[in-house]
Parts: structure tokens; C-alpha cells; sequence
């Protein structure tokens, strides 16, 4: 194990943080399954007829986690006791030109990446098939950038300026979505593939701005990217390919489901 008292090495704070992003993105399926067990089963019933020896595995992981995150948590500095914590108020013309900003950026992006972006594989149409609809994935563009990085777009300033805080790190996001075009910051991975795709499907139904709109005003609510319900519904959705490929279901029936519903 490598443990760093000082760990000023810049390469090594940005392996650590793409190391503890992927645990977190486990950590979020890990949960995504208990939450299927939760909603079908009582605790009295998974008490009573879950196997014991899985059961101490999941109590060991749980509690080994636990204790782990808890102690990185301690570490944290805290603000004095007298400090008040506010969250930053917006008003709508703010507001309005955040969503103004995102909706140009997202559109200037997909400008720029769609002379590079190639089909779908044939292997990928076949493996994503009974989950998208056949125009969603003949229509989408995939971009691999080999090396590089997604940019952080140039309002991330004024929005830190204005305290804005927690904005998503593009340069360490498996990819983001450009509408139709996706941009992967390194190779292809079926479960990002999967996720990237839920929110073209968003975008599709949606609709640019209503999916701007949503995005941005939950964001500035949550300060917090993984809380956005466009965002939780695309982990949700992965988590279920991930978890059981042989499960079918159509993920344009369960956007629109979470649209109609208002669930975004």
C-alpha cells in the first residue's frame, strides 16, 4: 500500500481522485442494487431467508466502508462553530443566464466534436439494442479523444465567483454528452456507453432547453451533479444494464415514464 503524509505530487492527487471516483461510482451501483432488494423485501424477510454467509460479507463490506469514509470524513477541516453556512441564493436573471451558458456551450461542443464522431460498432448496436431504440443508436456520434481532455467550459469561473461549488470536473468524467454526439475522455467502456446513451435519450425527449432547464436549476438546488434527477436516473439505468444485460428494458419508455411522471 502507498501512503503519502504530504501528498503535493500533482500526479498523484489526480490518480487518487480518478481512483476515488470509480469507487464512488461502484459505491452508486452497490447502492442502485440495495435500493432493488430494499423496495422488494422487508428487512425481516431478508433476515430470514438471506443466506448467512452473504449476509456477513455484506455486513463486512458495509461496515469496512463505513468506518473507512468516516475517518477520511474527520480528517475534513471543519468551519469554526460561529461560521453560518448559507447556501448561495440566485435570482431568475441569474439563473436564466446560467441556462443561457450551459445551453451555448453544449451546443458549441457538439459543433465542434461532430466532424470527428464516428458510428456506433456493430458490436455495440447489437449489445445495446434491446435497451435503445434502432434511430438512437444509428443517429449517435462517438468521439474517443485518445490522450487529451474534455475542456472545462469558461464559465466554470464566473460560476465559482458567483459560489457556485462542486461543478462537475469534465477532464475526469468517463464522457460527456453533446445531444447525438458523445465525447469520451478515454476508451470506450460498455457501462459508459450505456449512461452516456440514457442522456442522448433525455436530450431526444426532452429536448435541448426543457434538458438544460432541469439540469441547471437542479444543480444550483443540490450543489451537486450526482444529485441532479437527470443524472440519478442515468446511474440508475446503468446500474440495471450493469447489473443484469440479459434484463431487458427500453430506456426511452422509462425517460418518458420519469418525464410524465415529473420525476425530472
Amino acid at each position: 500500500m502507498l501512503f503519502e503524509d504530504e501528498p503535493t505530487d500533482r500526479n498523484l492527487a489526480i490518480k487518487l481522485n480518478a481512483e476515488l471516483r470509480d469507487a464512488q461510482l461502484e459505491l452508486l451501483s452497490a447502492h442502485c442494487a440495495t435500493d432493488r432488494i430494499r423496495l422488494r423485501y422487508s428487512t425481516e424477510h431478508v433476515a430470514r431467508h438471506g443466506r448467512p454467509d452473504i449476509l456477513r460479507k455484506a455486513f463486512g463490506a458495509a461496515k469496512a466502508l463505513h468506518n473507512y469514509y468516516t475517518a477520511v470524513e474527520k480528517q475534513i477541516a471543519t468551519p469554526p462553530a460561529d461560521a453560518i453556512l448559507e447556501e448561495p441564493a440566485f435570482n431568475e436573471q441569474q439563473v436564466l443566464v446560467a441556462i443561457d451558458s450551459v445551453t451555448a456551450y453544449l451546443r458549441e461542443q457538439r459543433e465542434h466534436y461532430l466532424p470527428a464522431g464516428r458510428a456506433l460498432s456493430d458490436s455495440h448496436k447489437k449489445l445495446l439494442a434491446p435497451f435503445f431504440s434502432a434511430d438512437i443508436l444509428a443517429g449517435v456520434r462517438i468521439v474517443e479523444m485518445s490522450g487529451r481532455r474534455i475542456a472545462k467550459p469558461s464559465f466554470y469561473q464566473q460560476a465559482r465567483e458567483l459560489g457556485i461549488v462542486n461543478l462537475p470536473d469534465l477532464t475526469h468524467m468517463a464522457s460527456l454528452t453533446f445531444e447525438d454526439v458523445v465525447v469520451f475522455n478515454d476508451k470506450i467502456a460498455e457501462r459508459s456507453l450505456f449512461h452516456a446513451l440514457v442522456h442522448t435519450v433525455q436530450f431526444r425527449i426532452l429536448g435541448m432547453q426543457d434538458y438544460v432547464d432541469r439540469f441547471v436549476r437542479a444543480f444550483l438546488q443540490t450543489q451537486s451533479h450526482f444529485n441532479v434527477p437527470l443524472e440519478a436516473h442515468a446511474f440508475t439505468l446503468e446500474c440495471k444494464f450493469a447489473g443484469d444485460p440479459t434484463r431487458h428494458f427500453s430506456v426511452e419508455d422509462q425517460v418518458r415514464m420519469w418525464s410524465d411522471q415529473s420525476r425530472y
